[in-house]
């Protein structure tokens, strides 16, 4: 992936600028992050009883696919041009739309929204972010992401 120049920022405002690859999300992904948040709520962990709910069976959790964002990004995001480091600076929106049922495949797409440059090599990205379900109608979220991408 060519990085992108600081300088190039502006012209892409509005665009897409990636897509990352599948990730499947597999009942071993939900049951391990069921473990580490201590969110064992049984439409996650229980197969057997998530096939009463609606659902039909287990999904993942809201949070889990939230936080597979970072891979994604790096999957589908071109770098700024000599950046040393970035830091997650939060969220202006988040909804979920769709549950990602256990077994699912999901992907994001990123759309630059803003590119503020903050000053000493610092600069403020949004990006919406869309994250698919392989073969959904529903997108299983969308967010409006902050990071912070040091150049230096």
């Amino acid at each position: 992936m060519t990085p992108i120049a600081p300088s190039a920022l502006s012209g892409l405002i509005g665009t897409e600028v990636g897509v990352s690859d599948w990730i499947t999300v597999d009942q071993a992904r939900i049951d391990a992050f069921a473990d580490i948040t201590e969110d064992r709520q049984f439409i996650h962990v229980d197969p057997e009883g998530a096939k009463a709910t609606p659902f039909g069976g287990t999904i993942a959790h809201g949070f889990l696919t939230l936080s597979l964002l970072s891979r994604m990004s790096f999957d589908g995001v071109a770098p700024l041009e000599g950046v040393v480091m970035g830091v997650n600076y939060g969220f202006d929106k988040v909804r979920f739309l769709a549950p990602v049922p256990s077994g699912s495949r999901i992907r994001a797409r990123f759309r630059l929204l803003a590119a503020d440059d903050k000053g000493g090599g610092r600069w403020l990205l949004k990006h919406e972010v869309t994250v698919e379900i392989e073969g959904g109608d529903k997108p299983a979220l969308i967010a409006e992401w902050l990071g912070m991408q040091m150049v230096g």
